[in-house]
Formats: structure tokens, C-alpha cells, sequence
């Protein structure tokens, strides 16, 4: 069974739903999703999760709350890490957090 691990990115582009892409590593499969809120990133995280994604790593654009909150939502069935932009430079230097919950 290929290991699968899944970077997620947020972007209010994503309006109607979450967007995926895999790329085939060989040995796994790297998941590439994008998400138009905190709330369309918890479902996809319970789904990734239960589909059996070992880690999810979060875009920048994620604050504090927003790992948070993708972490309560795998209820521990996989890791969740965060690339840390507490002032995010493409958001004029305003935190995810004020921007997408």
C-alpha cells in the first residue's frame, strides 16, 4: 500500500468545494488540496484522514486557529503540521486566521 501524505492550501477561490491533485511518488502519494475556508478544510481533513493520509501539512495561509481546528477534526487519525506565516505576506500581513474563519 502506497503511504499517502497530503499538503493543504487555502484560497477563497474555492467557493463550491475542495480541489485535489495527486502526484505519484512511487513509494506514496503526495495530495495536493485546496480549500476555500477553515470549515471546507476540517471535512476534507476527516476525509483525507479516513482514507489513510498519515500527515496533512497546512499552507501558511492557516493561523493558529485554523490548526487548530484541522487537528480536532482528525481526531488523531494522522498528523497535522502548519508552515507558520503569522503576519502572511500575500494577505498584506494579516493572519489566516482573520481571513478565512
Amino acid at each position: 500500500m502506497k503511504r499517502k501524505v497530503c499538503f493543504m492550501f487555502v484560497n477563497g477561490y474555492y467557493k463550491d468545494g475542495p480541489e485535489r491533485t495527486v502526484i505519484d511518488l512511487g513509494q506514496g502519494e503526495m495530495i495536493v488540496v485546496g480549500v476555500g475556508d477553515y470549515e471546507m478544510a476540517c471535512a476534507e481533513a476527516k476525509k483525507l484522514a479516513d482514507e489513510g493520509v498519515i500527515m496533512i501539512e497546512l499552507c501558511g495561509g492557516f493561523g493558529t486557529i485554523g490548526h487548530s481546528e484541522v487537528t480536532k477534526a482528525v481526531e488523531g487519525k494522522c498528523q497535522v503540521g502548519v508552515v507558520r506565516f503569522d503576519n502572511h505576506p500575500g494577505y498584506d500581513g494579516a493572519s489566516g486566521d482573520t481571513k478565512w474563519q
